[in-house]
């Protein structure tokens, strides 16, 4: 998902569609003091958002001219946030690429606007309905407490400590060499967060955090 992708972010961005992603996208970047341009077609969403968001504005980026007139051209990355309509998606992406943005992220429905996205201009295609789809499905199952995957096949989760690292150091439980995964950390109830060291020692009930490829992250995760 963008949300977890937007603190990778330096500089400004402007945010095009601010739908239920688009908004959060824009306010997670506003968090992190970024410079933020909202820019949307529907003026009550433009007027519903001016208190929330410090720089909103109503416009119609399928046109080349307002995204000039925006000062569109001088922002460092554009994420393009607009799923219900393609052709307006496809035809902002363009523009924005013919305007030279050297970053564009684009939101897609599905993998077609995705393909349809990159041919076009966009550098990054996300598919939020997808990706959270999958990180639900692996909280309901109750094998992992919360799970993070990144483009490149790399994932990070908070799962139960599986019995086979009970009351033992890591470095004896070794899970590094024997299940491919790395231990970030440990949280312990009421219990400051402990950094994992080969001398930190797993107790019963202990919350892992784990890194790795994400089959290997899922497989750990399997073993509680």
């Amino acid at each position: 998902m963008l949300d977890k992708s937007v603190k990778h972010l330096s500089g400004s961005v402007v945010v095009i569609g601010l739908g239920r992603f688009g908004t959060g996208v824009a306010k997670s970047l506003v968090e992190l003091g970024h410079d933020v341009l909202a820019i949307e077609h529907d003026a009550d969403t433009v007027q519903s958002l001016s208190l929330v968001l410090p720089h909103v504005v109503q416009g119609d980026t399928t046109d080349l001219e307002t995204l000039r007139q925006l000062a569109v051209p001088d922002f460092a990355h554009a994420v393009v946030s607009i799923g219900g309509n393609l052709e307006a998606s496809v035809l902002t992406i363009l523009n924005l690429s013919q305007l030279g943005l050297k970053d564009i992220w684009a939101k897609a429905i599905d993998p077609q606007h995705g393909r349809i996205a990159e041919r076009v201009g966009a550098h990054h295609v996300v598919y939020p309905e997808a990706d959270m789809g999958e990180r639900v499905a692996h909280l309901v199952t109750g094998k992992m407490i919360d799970f993070i995957e990144f483009d490149d096949g790399f994932a990070i989760a908070k799962t139960r400590a599986p019995m086979e690292t009970h009351n033992k150091p890591l470095s004896q439980s070794n899970v590094r060499k024997r299940h491919g995964i790395t231990v970030v950390g440990i949280k312990r109830r009421h219990v400051d967060f402990i950094y994992a060291k080969a001398e930190t020692e797993v107790k019963p009930g202990d919350h892992l955090i784990v890194a790795g490829p994400t089959r290997m992250v899922e497989r750990f995760a399997s073993l509680y």
